[in-house]
Order: structure tokens, then C-alpha cells, then sequence
């Protein structure tokens, strides 16, 4: 076997990898050999089936896997000597398509080799981290939004109008064609009107009513409502109103505060007040970070895989395109052709993705198993009742895995250099970390 260089041009690789018949030969013997002691067939014992037997029936078969066999391991072995790391997979042909059985097998082999990456002086990199204090106004902020969502209702006035947003006490016996239907009836039920509870144009029909009032609302079931009897049907709901209640925020006191779990007002105010630095600061760190990349961006060069670029700026390109035409939910339009604007991100991208890696490879940082369940569960958890289903898939599929990893990864990474770097703290407003945030989301 011999593997002779074709191209060696910056990052481009080319190979041209001979197979002599001889070897295929002797590989596919050797095959045969070790499978002999197993293969039974009709007028033979187990075992003691000819060669030139096992050859003819088997021999094509097993010719096909010394081929496959023989050009992998020529590849990994040259990979490993050569110290190489293709970009992405690399390209192999058949150079004498028009082989047969006695021939040398000759296999054309190219890719794009990784880059050298230069080692950094982190050190020299100077960062300021904002710190922001979560103020007392921020604070009675926070617990005013609290009060609101423990709010109570209290009676209107007699004969006051409801309106949306108030909660109405009430009977109700829904018909469909004159007939009642099954849970189509309750008494004493609460409803919050505009809440989205009832079908559509149910709430509506609510808003004006008053206390002591009847009243007939009529709606139309959704031709796919889960009940399909109903489903498209139009109905009549025979309602009784008993209360109309109007929305009074909780009173900010001891009260309220445990029913947030706290012990006492104070206690909420400083749970309150610890959450809001705990997002000033996560805030905070996003600009850090981009500041970080800023520099390390501009710090470090080195060339580039152009297959790598190309691949992510076609990526960039049909994002934005989706983002645009958010209608558009599948890849049936025209072909889209990235600008020189998606080229350059996508050239940014790349080296950093390269240099951290590296750099987290060399670092020895590794994502733990606790910290991977961890990242999975928070996200399960936007999936409500399908959340084991999620986690169930997760487990099953090694993109989704590396997906949840990779940005797990850099984060780790990224605290890596950040312990090295010159980094020094400021204490801003609140809304002068925020101007920073936005201008991160028109960069």
C-alpha cells in the first residue's frame, strides 16, 4: 500500500492512496480463514468448507469489505503520522472507475486540514466588567409587579358593568342544537374575563354584564376542538351571573411576602433583591464575554478553512433569509447566495470557534455529566407537560446532545480565559447596562 501526495497548498490536502491486488488478496484470505471454523454448507461439515469454496461464494462480498477496510485504515494511519485534522469529512474517489477484480485499487483523497493555532498571552487583554447594585426603586418595582399577580377580586358596585380583566361568579348550562352536552354545565365557576379559559368569543359575550343578570352567549366550537361532537358546532350558553369582581392588587405587606415563600416583607425584598443581581450580573457577563471576543478576534490570525467559512456564511445567510420571511417554514424557495457581509461574520465565527476549542482542549476543560442533566432539565422544562418526552429525545440523539454541550463548553471556556485576562469592575446603572445589552442586539 502506498500513499503518494497529490497537493499540499496552505490548508488543501490531496492524497493518492494505491492498493495492490496482492494485499486485497491476502486481506480477503485472511477474512475467510478466520470466518472458515463457522460457516457450514451443504456436503461439508462445520468448519471444513474448501477455501476455493468459500472464495467463490463469498469472495465478492468480502473483496468489498478489504476494499473499505484497507482505504480506512490507509487514511487513519496517514492521519496519525501526519498529525492532520481534516476540516470536514474528507473527499474520496474511485481514480480507476472502470476496476475489476485483479486489479489495484488506486483512491483520490482530499480535504482542508485544520490550522496551526498560535498559542495566547491572555494576560494582556484588558476587560471591564459591569456591576450593577439592584436599587430600592428597582426593588418596589419588582414587588408592585409581585403585587399585581397576588392580586385579589372584590365586588363591584351594585348594577357596575364587567369589564375585561374582572372576574365574573356564575352558572352556566351550554346547548348545542337546542340539547345540552356533556361538560357543558357548571355552577359557582370563576372566570377571569380576557384569560383565554373558554372558547373564543365566549369571555366577549361576558363583558358588560352585571350581577343578578342572565344572559345567552352564542359561540362557535373550533373546527379542531379536541371534542370533535363539537368541534364547528354552534352553541348556546344559558348563563347566570352571582358576582361581578373587579382586580385589587395584594397589599405589599408580611402577608403577601409568604405567600411568595418569604417570612416576612424584608425577607421578599432581599430574595427580590438578590434575583435582580443575579440578572444584572448574568447581563453583565454577556457584554463581558462580547468584549472578550472583540479582543480576541482582533489579537489572534491565522488562515482559515475555506470550506468552514463557506459553510457558515451559507448557514448566516439562510437564517437571516427565514428570519425575514418568517411565513417561509420549510426550504422549498430560491437558492440563497451569501453577501460579503455573512462571509465576513462567518470568518469570525470560525476562528473563534477554532481558538476556543483549542484553547479548551489544551486547558483539559470538560462539560460534567451533572452540568449537562442540569442544562437539559432547564430546558425540558419549556416543553410543560411534554418534558419527559423531550428528555427521553435528548438521550436518544447525539446532534441534540452536542447541541446542549457546545455552548455549555464555551461558556467553561470562556471563564478560562477571563481568570487569566487583565478584567477589572465598574459599578454602572441599571440603565446604563442595558444600553449595552441593546447595543449587543444591533451589532
Amino acid at each position: 500500500m502506498t500513499v503518494k501526495v497529490t497537493l499540499n497548498e496552505g490548508l488543501k490536502r490531496g492524497y493518492e492512496i494505491t492498493i495492490t491486488a496482492a494485499e486485497l488478496d491476502a486481506t480477503v484470505n485472511d477474512k475467510l480463514k478466520e470466518a472458515q471454523p463457522e460457516i457450514e454448507m451443504k456436503g461439508f461439515r462445520k468448519g471444513k468448507v474448501p477455501m476455493s469454496l468459500l472464495k467463490k461464494q463469498f469472495g465478492p462480498k468480502v473483496l468489498g469489505e478489504a476494499m473499505q477496510e484497507s482505504v480506512d485504515g490507509a487514511m487513519n494511519k496517514h492521519l496519525e503520522e501526519s498529525g492532520d485534522r481534516p476540516a470536514m469529512q474528507p473527499e474520496m474517489k474511485m481514480a480507476n472507475e472502470d476496476w475489476k477484480e485483479g486489479d489495484d485499487v488506486v483512491v483520490t483523497v482530499s480535504y482542508e486540514a485544520l490550522p496551526d493555532v498560535p498559542e495566547v498571552d491572555f494576560s494582556d487583554i484588558k476587560l471591564e466588567k459591569m456591576v450593577v447594585k439592584a436599587d430600592d426603586a428597582s426593588v418596589d418595582e419588582a414587588l408592585t409587579n409581585l403585587a399585581e399577580t397576588a392580586q385579589n377580586f372584590e365586588d363591584r358596585e351594585d348594577g357596575a358593568a364587567a369589564q375585561d380583566g374582572d372576574q365574573v361568579i356564575f352558572d352556566f348550562l351550554g346547548k348545542v342544537d337546542g340539547e345540552p352536552f356533556e361538560g357543558g354545565a357548571a355552577e359557582g365557576h370563576a372566570l377571569v374575563l380576557g384569560s383565554g379559559q373558554f372558547i373564543p368569543g365566549f369571555e366577549e359575550g361576558l363583558v358588560g354584564v352585571k350581577a343578578g343578570e342572565e344572559k345567552d352567549v352564542e359561540v362557535t366550537f373550533p373546527e379542531e376542538y379536541n371534542a370533535e361532537h363539537l368541534a364547528g358546532k354552534k352553541a348556546v350558553f344559558e348563563c347566570k351571573i352571582h358576582n361581578v369582581k373587579a382586580p385589587q392588587a395584594a397589599e405589599i405587606d408580611d402577608e403577601m411576602a409568604k405567600q411568595f415563600g418569604a417570612e416576612d416583607l424584608d425577607g421578599l425584598k432581599g430574595q427580590i433583591r438578590e434575583k435582580l443581581e443575579e440578572e444584572y450580573a448574568g447581563a453583565a457577563r454577556a457584554v463581558t464575554k462580547r468584549a472578550l471576543l472583540d479582543a480576541l478576534d482582533e489579537k489572534v490570525d491565522f488562515e482559515l478553512p475555506p470550506s468552514l467559512v463557506e459553510a457558515e456564511a451559507g448557514q448566516i445567510a439562510h437564517q437571516l433569509w427565514h428570519e425575514e420571511n418568517p411565513d417561509v417554514q420549510g426550504h422549498d424557495h430560491p437558492e440563497i447566495e451569501p453577501t460579503e457581509e455573512h462571509t465576513k461574520l462567518a470568518e469570525r465565527r470560525v476562528k473563534l470557534g477554532l481558538l476556543l476549542a483549542e484553547i479548551g482542549q489544551k486547558a483539559e476543560v470538560q462539560v460534567s455529566d451533572a452540568e449537562f442533566t442540569q442544562a437539559v432539565m432547564n430546558q425540558a422544562r419549556q416543553y410543560g407537560n411534554q418534558a419527559r418526552q423531550f428528555f427521553e429525545f435528548v438521550q436518544q440523539n447525539q446532534q441534540m446532545q452536542q447541541q446542549i454541550r457546545a455552548p455549555l463548553f464555551e461558556d467553561k471556556v470562556v471563564d478560562h480565559i477571563l481568570e487569566q485576562a487583565d478584567v477589572s469592575e465598574k459599578e454602572v446603572s441599571k440603565d446604563d447596562l442595558q444600553k449595552s445589552v441593546e447595543a449587543l442586539d444591533e451589532e
